[in-house]
This record gives C-alpha cells, structure tokens and sequence, in this order.
C-alpha cells in the first residue's frame, strides 16, 4: 500500500460565506468515510496565524521558510491506499466536498517503515 498526500492551498477554496457550515460538514463526512474504510492517516489544515520556523541541524532556529515553500497553505489529507486510481477517487471526493481540485502526490516507499 502507498501513502498518497491530496492536498489544495487554502485559495482555492472559494465559496459564499453562508456555505461555511455546508463545506465543514462534507469535508468531515469524507473524513468519517476515509477513517469507516480504514485508510485515513493524517489530515488537516495548515494553521496561517502560526508563522513557520526552520530549525538547523545544531538547533539554531531562524524565522522563516525555504523561499519555495513560502506559500505552504491550505489542507492536506494523507490516506494509505492500494492504487493512484484509489487515490484519484478519494481525491475526487475531497474536491466535491472542499468545492476546489486537490493535488495527488504519491509517498516514495520506505522498506524499513
């Protein structure tokens, strides 16, 4: 089985206001749905009032991020599944219910995990 990450900026997600409550409440069922099917690993969202730190391999820590990464927002969702076509299905699921496409990446495998 791989680990895939699904994953939107934050955005992306672009919906009325009064459609809060509506979107919490599907992206929860899939959610529920993932975890009932015994894929889910991790998922959430990145906390933006946090600002990210980088800590050096002699425990400096300095404010900031790697320029590329500036940018890291929005929610992620790791499930672990037997295909990319598993993946793209429970990403196609997680669109419909956040209202914004999701990014599928794919875990490298790790023999000693």
């Amino acid at each position: 089985m791989t680990k895939y990450l699904i994953s939107f900026p934050s955005g992306a997600m672009v919906f009325p206001d009064e459609d809060l409550q509506a979107v919490s409440d599907a992206a929860h069922a899939v959610v529920q749905e993932a975890k009932d099917a015994g894929v889910w690993v991790f998922g959430g969202g990145i906390d933006e009032s946090v600002p990210p730190v980088m800590v050096d391999g002699d425990g400096t820590v300095i404010e900031g991020t790697y320029p590329q990464t500036r940018q890291l927002e929005g929610g992620y969702t790791v499930l672990e599944l037997p295909s990319r076509e598993a993946a793209l299905e429970w990403a196609a699921k997680i669109a419909v219910a956040c209202r914004c496409a999701q990014e599928v990446r794919a875990f490298q495998y790790d023999p000693a995990s």
